[in-house]
């Protein structure tokens, strides 16, 4: 039974509320009634989308209309799942569950916590993985570390649409496990909260007024990268163009794709009729006007703002590595994975902060004092061994413990020793020269906070209250991969076109003194099969890799289409000068950075971009390098549209910026001592205006 009057498409997202304005990765419903499209919605959160979903069917209702909603998240799980976790092998038995121990709010979930729980039901390791929280949970890996689980990696569907990402998978791009275990309990409060109006494909049959089916708009992807070139919101295209896409065909058509037989895993609607699909949804093609410039976007397409980028990294990004505990005389550039607490106070004990004498305060009397002497003495590590009595005095050397009796110390220079005396004038105040025990540190007061990058000073203060080991995240592993069939080793004999690799040198150097670990991957031509290999490689050696070079849209350019091709592009095009070309994505799990091949723009994207970013990764937080106003020797005139960094250094109080901004000119990068940053919008800069300077320190710190 087909005969649907209105088709509603759901894009899902498991994180938390992104907030009012309309946003990538976010919530979007796009419907299409009795053929009219409708815009694109906006919606912020999960309860928002619960919300809308109710209304939608209320109102379909009233009106007699018939509704197809399309959810993009898998409504089962492979074979024997189902059994394994509740005892019955219907999906539904997982949909109740899930709905009694899943807890959502705008603000956050729990899935992490429950894909570990679900973890600790099962042989081996898995089958969830991907912890993107900055905590560890039980049974839950960080990485896909999995065996022995017994479950299939993909359902049957999944095996058969090319780019689908598994439904284990909690985290990082394709984030399916994320979206299924917060999606199934809305769609269970729907079931009952409509019950006997809704039929739930393909486990039921389609007699109702509303039916609810899996989707997955990667069946249209060449359609809505069509029409993103136009410019607007890939998800809020995906949504309209399925809607469409769907709404268009004719109901026999329709009949068809819903004869599957899939009662336990689900089924995806329209898988095996892609071409039929983008048929139905594509827009009329018309050429874009011709433009002869060579910073040209494609037509519509608008560059990304700096500060939204980074907004997306910052969102999007959690800690990947490990935790270890290492000694202190280890843990030095390391960073901190939990609190630390003091074992025990420092000073541990009162204590005297100068050679002098020891007293009590109130036995002195007016005037000038002279007190009798005992004898011995107090000094660090040999503490005097008795008490001192009122009217007497003790000699004290600095850092010893206080005696018995003694509050005050008054300095050896403003006394008088005499034969077992001592005298000195009045004025002393009362606790004079001492320490209190714990003024410093109180014994089991917090000292350092989770993601400090561990200082020499962090060390002492560890050592004084007592620590001698640190829980630490592992050392963050970086690959870096060089592309081009242009590129030589540097000290080999260069042929015609060939230029020698000066990037892999400076990104290398750059992550170790960073701290993180090197992963050399070498040079990678111009060939898609051996850059899958390296980008394979560097998934199971690194935590995060950096490419440069083939991160535009070139022939060439196989960067961005292998992360294109494995439906893990996230974000390029950033409005930046230098370094426009930015590839963002996932392989393997693994972040990726596509960087510019030309040095310069390769250097600053690193800064601005992956230095931040890896920062997050290695569990220190997100580094905001520290930059400074300061005159301007140079004089400017900038367009608006993009963020601008120049080359430059500080010289006699200003800033001077490099004879060229040429950004073939590796020169420059040697000469400069760090970036002058202007502004997304139009400057016109004259000597002694103040511009923003960041050190290359301030970026590389943190």
């Amino acid at each position: 039974m087909t005969g649907f009057n209105t088709f509603a498409m759901l894009d899902w997202s498991g994180g938390n509320d992104t907030g009012p304005t309309p946003c990538r990765d976010a919530i979007w419903l796009g419907v299409t009634r009795d053929g009219v499209d409708e815009a694109p919605r906006y919606l912020r959160n999960r309860t928002e989308a619960e919300a809308a979903l109710a209304r939608l069917i209320e109102e379909e209702g009233a009106a007699g209309r018939r509704l197809l909603i399309g959810v993009d998240f898998p409504f089962g799980f492979p074979a024997g799942f189902a059994e394994a976790l509740t005892g019955a092998d219907t999906p539904f038995a997982v949909w109740d569950w899930l709905e009694t121990v899943i807890e959502d709010a705008p603000d956050g979930n729990n899935r992490f916590d429950v894909a570990g729980e679900i973890n600790g039901r099962f042989p081996g390791v898995g089958p969830f993985w991907f912890n993107g929280l900055q905590r560890e949970i039980a049974d839950l890996p960080r990485k896909d570390t999995r065996a022995g689980h017994g479950m299939a990696e993909r359902r049957v569907a999944d095996a058969q649409a090319p780019g689908t990402f598994t439904c284990w998978q909690m985290g990082g791009a394709g984030a399916v496990g994320g979206q299924v275990l917060t999606g199934l309990p809305v769609l269970n409060r729907l079931r009952r909260m409509f019950y006997g109006q809704v039929a739930v494909w393909p486990f039921e049959v389609l007699d109702k007024p509303v039916a609810v089916v899996e989707i997955w708009p990667g069946l249209i992807n060449a359609a809505v990268k069509r029409a993103e070139a136009e410019g607007g919101i890939r998800d809020a295209h995906q949504v309209r163009l399925l809607a469409r896409a769907l709404a268009r065909l004719p109901d026999d058509r329709l009949a068809e794709m819903l004869a599957v037989d899939a009662p336990e895993e689900g089924w995806i609607l329209g898988l095996g009729h892609e071409e039929e699909l983008m048929a139905t949804c594509d827009d009329t093609l018309t050429p874009p006007p011709l433009r002869d410039d060579c910073f040209a976007l494609p037509a519509g397409v608008d560059w990304t703002p700096v500060e939204e980028a980074l907004a997306l990294l910052r969102e999007r990004l959690r800690a990947v590595v490990g935790q270890e505990v290492l000694p202190l005389g280890d843990a030095a550039g390391r960073v901190l994975a939990a609190p630390v607490t003091a074992r025990r106070a420092n000073p541990p004990e009162a204590n005297t902060a100068v050679d002098g004498y020891g007293f009590a305060y109130a036995s002195l009397t007016k005037g000038d004092q002279v007190l009798s002497l005992v004898e011995g003495r107090a000094a660090a590590g040999v503490p005097y061994p008795g008490s001192v009595p009122p009217g007497h005095a003790v000699r004290v050397l600095t850092g010893a413990a206080l005696p018995d009796g003694v509050d005050t110390v008054i300095l050896q220079e403003d006394v008088t020793v005499g034969e077992g005396r001592i005298a000195f004038r009045a004025g002393v105040r009362s606790g004079a020269n001492t320490r209190r025990a714990g003024e410093d540190v109180e014994a089991g007061a917090t000292v350092l906070e989770p993601g400090r990058v561990l200082t020499p000073a962090d060390l002492a203060l560890c050592a004084a209250v007592g620590l001698d080991d640190l829980p630490v995240f592992a050392r963050l592993r970086v690959a870096v991969i060089s592309t081009g069939d242009e590129l030589i080793e540097p000290g080999t004999q260069a042929r015609a076109g060939q230029i020698y690799d000066a990037n892999r040198p400076m990104l290398g150097a750059l992550v170790q003194q960073m701290g993180y670990d090197l992963v050399d991957l070498g040079r990678v031509s111009d060939d898609r099969a051996a850059l899958r290999d390296a980008l394979d490689r560097g998934a199971k050696e690194a935590d995060v890799i950096l490419t440069s070079g083939g991160a535009s849209s070139g022939d060439e350019d196989h960067v961005s289409a292998l992360l294109n091709e494995a439906g893990a592009m996230a974000e390029w095009r950033i409005a930046l000068k230098p370094g426009r070309p930015l590839a963002l994505g996932m392989w393997g799990g693994v972040p990726v950075f596509g960087l510019p091949g030309n040095p310069v723009a390769a250097l600053v994207c690193t800064l601005i971009f992956a230095r931040p970013a890896m920062a997050v990764l290695s569990g220190a937080g997100w580094h905001v390098p520290q930059g400074f106003d300061v005159p301007a020797g140079f004089e400017k005139r900038k367009k608006p549209g993009r963020r601008e960094y120049l080359r430059a250094r500080i010289r006699d109080g200003r800033a001077e910026v490099f004879k060229s901004e040429g950004s073939g000119r590796i020169s420059g990068l040697s000469w400069a001592e760090g970036l002058v940053e202007l502004p997304d919008g139009p400057a016109e800069i004259r000597p002694g205006d103040p511009v923003r300077y960041i050190p290359f320190g301030s970026f590389l710190g943190g």
